[in-house]
């Protein structure tokens, strides 16, 4: 059986009803724009193999209620490398999805740029991110499959670039391919596993549930359901319906391991969601949890700190996720519950500042409504990040506080037997917030 029958099999094993576009008209001759000797048969010879005439199928395709247009690669042909008419047809894919208000699923497995096309190969990575681009700016998802192997250009221009990317389970995922790296560089760093671990991948899919993963994204990311958005409804509260008469209590309570966490919030308030990981710069935390998520029929995406203080690759995850929802036009929840961002050695090596600073700057340039719910522990400029300003509420058994009562005592060289009277002055219980005009309101 050919490959490309492979490759077919692969988009309408994923979509129902595929219809493959007509290809634009052709740029390059059969010896292509270098003349380079060989070239015509090789590509005869590739289409022998894969029954298909370039490396990349598309078309559109239903997924489950919604459609999206698919662009698969064809690695039997040439290593699904790219040259001029593959750049073409991937830009008229991303165009027709701009023109029909779809998702895009682009579905990798490429060794690169063709070689024997040269530099009009390589100028294809301009052409497509171009196209990314233009897609994004009309609000268009971008949802790319790491297949095996996915290797130079279109890891960097379109697999990397895309708004969500998942990978099949030991994917071959690299900027340099296997014969141009050193030999010994093969491990964990250059597959799918190890791309989820250092935060370039939001999840290992396996095959056979490539289908439903897809299908649920597409309908949480669907244009047709992203335009207009309304503030995100604020959760119900809970937790502790009484409030704290002291300050050191509202601490307390705030600190309790009983009260409710993310998590929680989370599961009550949507009924499906999807969670994206990592920075996409190397680093993964598990203490933000970010995504999208369908509450009563609306699509929300939301950050959520988990209670523990997060570290660098946790900051500019959140962020991510606030750019994407801006891009896509989405409203954003945040949640927050953390003492403090992470400030030990690793933590500044990492850049914690800067990385924080993107969370104010993503919240800040929002064109889209940001809506906060402090369900526990709110410390400092760690917690602040995430708070929208003038839009945020606070549960009975949160506090917010410029610095936690007994850093207050360290720093004033207090007692410890005076982190109480300090929590007083600092004024951080749910009313105090309200009353300073912090809080909006205390959610029930």
């Amino acid at each position: 059986m050919a490959e490309h029958s492979a490759v077919r099999a692969l988009v309408e094993g994923i979509g129902q009803g595929f219809v493959e576009f007509e290809p634009p008209t052709r740029r390059t001759s059969a010896d292509g724009p270098l003349d380079w000797p060989g070239y015509a048969d090789q590509r005869a010879r590739a289409s022998g193999r894969s029954d298909t005439d370039e490396s990349v199928l598309c078309g559109r395709a239903g997924l489950g209620e919604r459609e999206a247009v698919l662009i698969a690669f064809d690695f039997a042909f040439l290593g699904g490398s790219v040259g001029e008419d593959t750049g073409a047809r991937i830009v008229a894919a991303f165009e027709h999805a701009r023109e029909q208000r779809l998702p895009v699923i682009s579905l990798i497995a490429s060794g690169g740029s063709r070689m024997q096309e040269g530099i009009r190969a390589l100028q294809q990575l301009q052409a497509i991110t171009r196209a990314c681009r233009l897609a994004g700016q009309d609000r268009i998802p971008h949802i790319a499959v790491l297949r095996d192997p996915t290797t130079g250009g279109m890891w960097a221009a379109m697999g990397a670039a895309a708004d969500v990317v998942l990978a099949a389970p030991g994917a071959r995922i690299s900027f340099g391919g296997a014969r141009v790296r050193s030999a010994g560089d093969d491990g964990e760093d250059f597959r799918a596993e190890g791309k989820f671990a250092d935060g370039q991948v939001d999840r290992v899919v396996e095959e056979a549930d490539l289908p439903r993963v897809l299908a649920e994204l597409a309908a949480l990311l669907h244009p047709a359901r992203l335009a207009g958005p309304e503030p995100a409804p604020l959760p119900a509260a809970l937790g502790a319906d009484r409030l704290p008469e002291t300050g050191m209590q509202a601490v307390e309570r705030a600190r309790a391991a009983d009260r409710p966490r993310a998590g929680e919030y989370l599961d009550s308030y949507f009924s499906a969601r999807f969670e994206i990981s990592g920075d996409r710069a190397g680093g993964r935390d598990e203490g933000m949890i970010c995504g999208v998520g369908d509450h009563d029929g609306r699509v929300v995406a939301f950050a959520a700190q988990t209670g523990g203080p997060n570290s660098p690759a946790g900051f500019r995850t959140a962020a991510r996720l606030i750019r994407l929802a801006d891009k896509l036009g989405i409203p954003v929840l945040t949640l927050v519950d953390t003492p403090g961002a992470a400030n030990d050695a690793e933590a500044e090596r990492a850049g914690v500042g800067p990385a924080i600073a993107e969370v104010f700057g993503a919240v800040a340039d929002a064109s889209v409504p940001v809506t906060t719910l402090v369900i526990g522990e709110g410390g400092s400029g760690g917690a602040l990040a995430l708070a929208a300003p003038e839009s945020t509420w606070v549960t009975a058994d949160a506090y917010f506080a410029v610095i936690a009562p007994e850093s207050a005592a360290a720093i004033l060289k207090r007692e410890p037997s005076e982190v109480p009277e300090l929590a007083e002055h600092l004024r951080l219980r749910p009313q105090d917030l309200v009353e300073l005009g912090f809080a909006r309101g205390i959610a029930r």
